[in-house]
């Protein structure tokens, strides 16, 4: 039961992902992406950071760095720059497929060995995702290829990192956040004052849809995401990434007045399907993965955390 429900709270991510397009489109300045790249990161982390009221120490700074630009500083431009390049169908699959590079990396540098079943799992539910984006007139473009596929592996590797590395003694999730949100928007603000220029000016619906982006989108989500890291082997909440477009797919029916076809209806239920069923194949498979010492079990943090998580040294 206890897994279920850090399952489920996990999912909240990937969840409140799939609304980024509804409210980029409908609420914020266009043509902004790194500038609502960086404001989505920096002040969630600095937020978090003030709530938590710690610091890194020591490596931790540098550890920091690598996963905020991993998981946020690499992964928000290369997304962005993958969307502006591909039709949005073709930017989502390549999105899909990041649950392949965590079940590699992790079996690397985890020693988490995913079963062919989960593995077919991220398969299917990468293809279930293809049938509710993709349109016949999909062009390919190789600069946007390299980049989408780079950012699914830029995700992929800070997941996996962040897995391996966990958080200090004594330090809970919502810091770590903090550190690698601000760590990602330190990485993105230089990038974005190069190509996009000065920050544009805002109205109040920008406010209002840079306000749910740092809180809600960017702030609690990254929070349950990598709470979730920390409780559930790597693959098990990689799995849940197809949840992210799904979602965006119900918002622009519900909300924005877009069609879905008998294909698309389908292909949501297949990717639903594959998440529902990855989920069961690796929680079998995640008591055989071994901790990194032999104290983690006894050890326990439950400071800004919904529950009590094991922590990493």
């Amino acid at each position: 039961m206890k897994r279920l429900a850090t399952v489920a709270l996990t999912a909240l991510a990937p969840i409140s992902w799939g609304s980024t397009y509804a409210v980029a489109t409908e609420l914020l300045p266009p043509d902004r992406p790194l500038f609502t790249g960086a404001m989505r990161a920096l002040p969630a982390g600095l937020l978090l950071i003030s709530l938590s009221r710690t610091l890194p120490k020591g490596s931790w700074w540098w550890k920091s760095a690598v996963l905020g630009t991993l998981n946020i500083g690499a992964f928000f431009p290369l997304l962005f720059l993958s969307a502006y390049r591909l039709p949005g169908g073709v930017a989502a699959v390549l999105g899909a497929a990041g649950p392949l590079f965590v079940v590699g990396l992790a079996a690397l540098l985890l020693g988490e060995r995913a079963s062919l079943r989960t593995v077919l799992a991220a398969v299917v539910g990468a293809f279930g995702v293809s049938m509710v984006v993709l349109t016949a007139e999909a062009q390919l473009d190789l600069v946007g290829v390299i980049a989408g596929v780079v950012s699914s592996a830029s995700m992929a590797a800070g997941t996996v990192m962040t897995k391996r590395w966990g958080r200090p003694e004594g330090v809970g999730p919502l810091a770590v956040t903090g550190w690698q949100l601000t760590a990602g928007g330190l990485v993105i603000i230089p990038i974005a004052a190069l190509v996009e220029g000065a920050p544009p000016a805002l109205d109040g619906k920008a406010f209002l849809g840079y306000g749910y982006m740092m809180l809600i989108n960017t702030g609690i989500a990254y929070w349950l995401w990598f709470r979730g890291i920390g409780q559930l082997t790597a693959t098990s909440v990689t799995l849940l990434g197809p949840l992210s477009p799904l979602t965006a797919a119900v918002i622009g029916w519900a909300a924005l007045g877009q069609g879905l076809s008998p294909v698309q209806l389908a292909g949501m239920a297949i990717a639903f399907g594959a998440t529902v069923v990855g989920q069961l194949f690796a929680a079998r498979t995640a008591k055989a993965a071994q901790p990194f010492s032999s104290t983690e079990e006894n050890d326990r943090n439950i400071s800004m955390d919904l529950s009590d998580s094991r922590v990493r040294r």
